[in-house]
């Protein structure tokens, strides 16, 4: 049905228990999603999130930097929804308090601890997916989390130069993987948002300067930081039948972002 693109589907979200991911996961039930197994690192945002989407999700806590993380996810999509047809790898977030900035201040465990967090977790977890894909002999989808930041920087407010490496290696991976599995009918791609309010965004949503900044450098729907459903539909139709014959693409939802230069305001006083 037109109104139900993920008819009987069972979905995977990778760090789905806040944020980005919860909106998408919510989303997913919306239009029609069979079952949705979220993860998270946190028991109480586990929790919290079975509250919000009911019966039809399941939760697994844990690190998505761990190699089993993502291949339990699936294992308990499998056993209680009883398929396996997509993945939305979200997890990740600034490695700024981790030790990433400018790259003349990025520390050594700054650098480590950033890439695994946005790059290597995205690897491990589209590893196991591809390889159940390919045991189901069923093809399936791949989305991953990059950011306008991967290609369009903004140095003076986001100078987090490990975060753009990684987001900038999700677009690559992905494209290299997406050409590499298209044969076997497994679709990969990238939506890459602008700022977002979500917990990660915290320190710019509370700077004045910031705000003023993203009032001409995200200018439509008034000039504004973007809200985690304005990712969903994108999420929903690239995970649905209704992409079948989209793979390796990067969908930029950033308010014009990547296409603005944006204004730096003046200091306030």
């Amino acid at each position: 049905m037109a109104d139900q693109p993920l008819a009987g589907k069972v979905l995977v979200v990778v760090g789905g228990t806040t944020g980005l991911g919860l909106s998408a996961a919510r989303a997913f039930l919306a239009a029609g999603a069979r079952g949705v197994v979220v993860t998270g690192r946190e028991a109480t945002s586990a929790s919290a999130a079975i509250a919000t989407l009911g019966n039809d999700a399941a939760t697994q806590v844990g690190n998505a930097t761990d190699a089993g993380h993502a291949p339990a996810a699936i294992a308990l999509a499998l056993a209680r929804f009883g398929g396996f047809h997509g993945l939305y790898h979200v997890a990740g977030g600034s490695g700024r308090r981790l030790g990433d900035g400018p790259l003349h201040e990025i520390t050594d465990d700054g650098l480590r601890a950033t890439l695994e967090l946005n790059l290597h977790s995205v690897v491990l977890s589209n590893r196991a997916a591809v390889k159940q894909f390919l045991a189901q002999g069923t093809g399936g989808s791949v989305l991953n989390m990059g950011s306008v930041l991967g290609w369009s920087p903004s140095p003076e407010f986001f100078a987090t130069h490990a975060y753009a490496a990684a987001k900038a290696g999700i677009v690559g991976f992905t494209q290299s993987a997406a050409a590499y599995y298209a044969g076997k009918n497994i679709r990969m791609n990238v939506l890459a948002p602008g700022l977002v309010e979500t917990p990660m965004a915290r320190r710019a949503a509370a700077d004045e300067r910031i705000l003023k900044f993203i009032a001409t450098k995200q200018p439509l729907d008034g000039g504004r930081i973007g809200r985690p459903d304005d990712c969903d539909g994108a999420a929903v139709f690239l995970l649905s039948d209704a992409a079948r014959f989209v793979t390796g693409q990067v969908l930029a939802i950033d308010g014009g972002w990547s296409v603005s230069e944006g204004q730096i305001p003046e200091e306030i006083p």
